[in-house]
């Protein structure tokens, strides 16, 4: 049975601990003395967070957050995204397909946006409010890791809004760096 809490606990411990080290990652999952095993998801969601914010500076929480993606549903995503290269011959033309609205894609003045008109976190869906972003940026690593794939060169994801923070939706722009020949068609 797919486990989102276990995944994430798994995650979130990895993460911290390859910037710190075990004993920090098992406070900041767990709380001290195992105390946060019994949360339930949303408490423990924020208390975690919270946990992670105090013991890190905010670039590297962000990064810590980012890498603690989950991949669940990647693949489907992943070749809608390689279907909407292959019939687009830039930027512009991927975005605004009727296909890639449908999927939160658009794009404006030289910047792809992604946009969800609900929270896609299955771990947030008892969190009414989030008192800082920390928790959706496993949401910007997803995306990153995501759209890398799909155009094979490096990608920037900011977090611009997010609905768990009081935005009426989440959105995020995707910055690839030098992928024209994600769109060169092969003969």
């Amino acid at each position: 049975m797919f486990d989102i809490r276990k995944i994430q606990e798994q995650v979130i411990y990895e993460a911290v601990k390859h910037e710190s080290d075990d004993e920090t990652a098992k406070a900041i999952v767990y709380g001290d003395g195992g105390s946060a095993k019994s949360q339930d998801n949303a408490f423990w969601t924020k208390s975690t967070m919270r946990r992670l914010e105090n013991a890190f500076d905010p670039e590297t929480t962000k990064q810590i957050r980012m890498a603690c993606q989950c991949g669940y549903g990647m693949d489907e995503k992943l070749a809608l995204l390689k279907n909407l290269i292959a019939s687009s011959s830039c930027m512009e033309e991927f975005a605004s397909s009727e296909k890639a609205k449908a999927a939160g894609l658009f794009y404006r003045d030289g910047v792809v946006y992604l946009q969800f008109q609900f929270c896609p976190c299955p771990m947030l869906a008892d969190v009414d409010r989030l008192e800082m972003n920390t928790w959706c940026q496993c949401t910007t690593g997803y995306s990153k890791v995501l759209f890398e794939k799909a155009f094979g060169c490096e990608v920037d994801v900011e977090l611009l809004k997010s609905i768990k923070m009081g935005d009426a939706v989440c959105l995020m722009t995707i910055i690839p760096h030098d992928c024209i020949s994600a769109f060169v068609k092969r003969v």
